[in-house]
């Protein structure tokens, strides 16, 4: 018994207070994701596929967030998606006109489209790229926004042709105007001399 007796007297261990400093003080750094610049306009779960020509199926590129971007400046619309966790980027281009946004075979809740131009992390090019939401009602909300901003991309490529031209126009003008005065000065210099 004397030795239960002896146990509970002896004080709890205390822990020990050790603090290192580290060797190596790091800074901090500032991460661009280059969204910095850019609004959402659009934000919804959903799972990317690529497909693959050689082994003709389709690949999982990841489960996120699919969001349509508009840059402040340019108003160009690009859809971006990032995986869960990693934040990898696994789909990135701009949503063009070109690009036909159809019903994937026996889904509602599927759309396929083609990109010319897809420039995430490994797969650079043109791809075949199908996108997987929750429910048809999400489905039909993304091909709303997909369009919406189809529209926006292909007014601002009008706009900017437009702007183009009447900058090339008005360099012909400036141009002749110059023409006229040189024309106007040689005629002059030869009134002089006669």
């Amino acid at each position: 018994m004397s030795d239960n007796h002896e146990t509970d007297n002896v004080a709890p261990e205390e822990e020990a207070q050790v603090h290192f400093e580290p060797i190596v003080k790091l800074e901090a750094v500032e991460v661009k994701t280059h969204e910095e610049d850019e609004v959402a306009l659009f934000k919804m779960r959903a799972k990317l596929f690529r497909f693959v020509k050689e082994t003709n199926e389709w690949k999982e590129r990841g489960t996120g967030d699919v969001r349509f971007m508009q840059h402040k400046e340019t108003k160009k619309i690009r859809l971006l998606m990032r995986r869960d966790q990693t934040l990898k980027i696994c789909a990135n281009h701009y949503v063009t006109s070109e690009m036909a946004l159809t019903p994937n075979v026996g889904s509602d809740r599927s759309w396929v489209w083609n990109v010319t131009a897809d420039s995430s992390d490994e797969f650079q090019g043109a791809q075949t790229l199908a996108i997987r939401l929750a429910n048809s009602d999400n489905a039909a909300l993304f091909k709303e926004e997909f369009e919406k901003a189809q529209k926006n991309n292909a007014e601002l490529k009008t706009k900017s042709a437009d702007a183009t031209e009447t900058k090339e126009e008005e360099k012909e003008e400036a141009k002749e105007e110059e023409e006229k005065k040189e024309e106007e000065k040689e005629e002059e210099k030869k009134e002089e001399s006669a």
